[in-house]
């Protein structure tokens, strides 16, 4: 279930697509699974359709989702996301660092990434 804040300073689109990312890493959406509408996401979320085709868009253009023209929206197969990694990586090594100088531990971070492995791992 996509989920929106109003309250939240990010564009509700940048939101809908970071919900979706969510749902894609931790299985809640397996690969080739048929996702929702445009039309039918727009009306339960009740905001403008052109919101959702924007979070959509900007999920297929960096490869979660894919779309059969006349058959719908899916979810692409793992390991198919253009992810900046070199950016990724970037930004996990000033939070990495952040955490180390507030006092965590090597083994706390250690534990938490393979904690976080073995919940977004395909490896099965």
């Amino acid at each position: 279930m996509v989920n929106v804040n109003y309250r939240d300073s990010r564009p509700i689109y940048v939101q809908i697509k970071e919900s979706i990312i969510r749902q894609i890493m931790t299985g809640a959406l397996s690969p080739d699974e048929k996702m929702q509408s445009v039309r039918e996401l727009a009306v339960e979320l009740a905001i403008n359709p052109n919101t959702i085709q924007r979070a959509y868009r900007e999920l297929e253009n960096e490869g979660y989702i894919y779309v059969v023209p006349g058959k719908g929206t899916f979810v692409s197969p793992y390991g198919e996301a253009k992810a900046d990694v070199e950016k990724l990586t970037n930004e996990f090594r000033q939070l990495a660092a952040k955490l180390i100088f507030n006092g965590e531990s090597s083994e706390k971070l250690k534990a938490e990434i393979d904690s976080i492995y073995k919940e977004v791992s395909r490896d099965d």
